[in-house]
């Protein structure tokens, strides 16, 4: 029981943690290219590593 309610405060911590970053970004001046590239090249990164087991 206790583990359940561990569990949904960290996940409702983790909302709120979301949420703020949310708002942060919609007033930050982010250059969203750039985000993008960074998230393929980590992506890319996984799927290599799981396509040919090496890294």
């Amino acid at each position: 029981m206790i583990r359940f309610v561990l569990i949904a405060i960290g996940l409702a911590a983790l909302c709120l943690v979301l949420l703020k970053l949310a708002r942060e970004l919609k007033s930050a001046n982010v250059d969203w290219k750039g985000v993008a590239f960074a998230c393929g090249f980590v992506a890319l990164a996984f799927y290599l590593r799981h396509a040919t087991g090496l890294g």
